[in-house]
């Protein structure tokens, strides 16, 4: 419901029922809830619980009277502001005025009551709250946009850092290698140079791939090689591209599927980089030597996809925001620092456009994690 949508409370206060029934008769709106109170103390507590735009208090009342009743609402900070009006059967010479613009009327109303004068006063105290309110939650919206614009700015000053360090270390790498082989002659010492360079130039390949990858799929130019193939050669290449990380773990793999083929309908390559993100993020958040299950079953008409692993786990304020784009947490040593923590938001989006889901579970810090894609199954025919 929105702002203007909203009903608008008006606070009542008279002694008799009767009064309390004929102001209400003379403010019906849909848009108004008349709250009714029969003596000051009820008002009060009203005011414990309810957002009054506009207040109408009769002035004799016997205990609390109106006078009373306002001085109470202008000391309470939450109230104060609430604007006053008097309706009095008795006379409103000067004096009785001036008391009643001093306990904070701001306007004195006489019994027998003109409902037209009645309306016409009170709708522009309406108006007055509706527009105070509207700009209350203008700015209120203004403050989350400013907090959302604060995050990103940090969140790019951490990515540009993590970027340029994720980048100067195989240019750097890469620089070194090839003074070193202006200075070196043996081919031997030579191809073990260029080898390390080629680990290196595929790092900085893997890392503008992806910042790539993350671009195209924002801006929807990411286009899909749509095929029907099989779980089984899905996950073979994903185990096949992931298993230098798992091996730099020294980690165990065991990988479960189903023994009949199992049909699906989609891009090989990026199902596969699907996958083996997944493995790589386990391997990389797994401390030496862990265990990693990668383990596939068929339900109906989907495809259910786990990657477990036994390592840091994943604390619950961390999981709200593990697919975020460049979320990364601290690891159990210097693997965890490799990449700019976009494989899996690039997860997430390429599971998207496959039609699938991907959750993430852990029971804390120390009980690993598991992830779980769900993919439409093809039945074959």
């Amino acid at each position: 419901m929105s702002i203007s949508e909203q009903p608008i409370n008006i606070l009542l206060v008279d002694d008799l029922d009767e009064n309390l029934l004929a102001l209400e008769a003379l403010l019906a709106n849909e848009d108004v809830v008349c709250l009714k109170a029969r003596s000051g103390e009820e008002a009060l507590e009203l005011l414990l619980v309810h957002d009054v735009a506009l207040a109408l208090l009769d002035v004799q009342m016997p205990g609390m009277d109106g006078f009373q009743l306002a001085e109470y609402m202008r000391g309470n900070i939450n109230v104060r502001a609430i604007p006053i009006i008097f309706v009095t059967a008795g006379s409103a010479d000067i004096q009785r005025r001036f008391r009643g613009y001093e306990a904070g009327a701001v306007d004195f109303i006489q019994k027998p009551i003109e409902a037209d004068i009645l309306r016409s006063k009170v709708n522009v105290f309406i108006e007055l709250y509706r527009q105070r309110r509207e700009i209350i939650a203008q700015r209120d919206e203004l403050e989350n946009y400013a907090s959302v614009l604060r995050k990103t700015n940090q969140r790019k000053n951490e990515f540009i850092a993590v970027l340029g360090h994720e980048l100067r270390n195989p240019i750097m790498a890469l620089t070194a290698g090839f003074t070193l082989l202006e200075r070196y002659n043996d081919p031997e010492r030579q191809q073990d140079i260029q080898k390390r360079m080629k680990v290196q130039a595929q790092h900085l390949t893997r890392l503008v791939e992806d910042l790539l990858d993350v671009a195209r799929i924002d801006q929807g130019k990411i286009s899909l090689k749509r095929e029907k193939l099989t779980l089984q050669s899905v996950l073979s290449s994903a185990v096949d591209i992931s298993r230098s990380k798992i091996d730099a773990g020294n980690h165990t793999l065991s990988v479960s599927t189903p023994d009949e083929p199992v049909w699906l309908h989609g891009d090989f390559t990026r199902l596969s980089q699907i996958i083996s993100n997944l493995l790589n993020n386990a391997a990389k958040y797994t401390p030496t030597g862990g265990q990693i299950r990668l383990v596939s079953t068929v339900q109906d008409s989907t495809i259910r996809i786990a990657v477990e692993d036994n390592g840091i786990g994943i604390p619950e304020k961390v999981r709200e925001k593990i697919f975020d784009l460049f979320a990364q947490s601290s690891g159990p040593d210097e693997r965890s620092r490799d990449g700019l923590g976009v494989g899996l938001a690039l997860v997430r989006q390429l599971v998207d456009i496959h039609n699938g889901q991907v959750q993430v579970e852990s029971e804390g810090e120390g009980q690993g994690s598991r992830f779980v894609v769900t993919l439409p199954r093809v039945v074959a025919e």
